[in-house]
């Protein structure tokens, strides 16, 4: 498909609050047919996600040890995490130790998965991504652990505002600048 229907196509099912201040942009190479183009997201006409550039305004991280100590991450933890720990621990550990273990645990696998979700969105191809993303369900998309995939889920016309107020225990979980869009799109209610 050709970037300039792909770019209708996604557009159109841009939600009318974000239309005119999300923008898909692609560059190419005209003299260069084996280098691919650069494929980005703007907003308000200024570069929020290209794929290439980790130096953005939005934190991406190098190793798990960044995501460890980032104090903006808020890792919600429950009662069936503590007690999977208790078991674990045979209720050898104080009662707030737990809650620190399972806050680790968690992080580790959050660290995990935010660090692969970044090495495959730096990898992706736009096009590829975004055709996935028009083939399949908004669910699907949304619950995805593609970084790609979310944004494009969250600024589509056929998530609602109640869908969006109501994930929002889940995108305290989600890399960045896949929250970034969460709130660009919640800031339009």
């Amino acid at each position: 498909m050709s970037w300039s229907k792909l770019k209708q196509q996604l557009e159109s099912f841009l939600s009318p609050a974000l239309n005119g201040r999300v923008e898909y942009r692609a560059t190419g190479y005209r003299y260069l047919p084996d280098k691919s183009g650069i494929c980005y997201l703007a907003v308000d006409k200024k570069n929020v996600l290209n794929m290439s550039d980790t130096t953005g305004s939005i934190r991406w991280y190098q190793t798990e040890q960044e995501i460890k100590n980032d104090p903006d991450i808020q890792i919600p933890i429950n009662h069936d995490e503590i007690e999977a720990i208790r078991e674990d621990t045979k209720g050898t550990v104080p009662e707030d130790r737990l809650k620190v273990i399972a806050r680790s645990r968690k992080i580790s696998e959050l660290a995990k998965e935010l660090l692969s979700a970044q090495t495959a969105l730096s990898k992706s191809n736009f096009v590829v991504v975004a055709t996935t993303f028009l083939s399949i369900s908004i669910d699907e998309s949304l619950e995805s652990n593609d970084i790609l995939l979310n944004i494009l889920a969250l600024v589509d016309r056929r998530v609602g505002k109640k869908r969006i107020l109501n994930m929002a225990e889940k995108m305290k979980l989600k890399h960045p600048i896949v929250q970034y869009f969460y709130e660009l799109r919640r800031s339009t209610f």
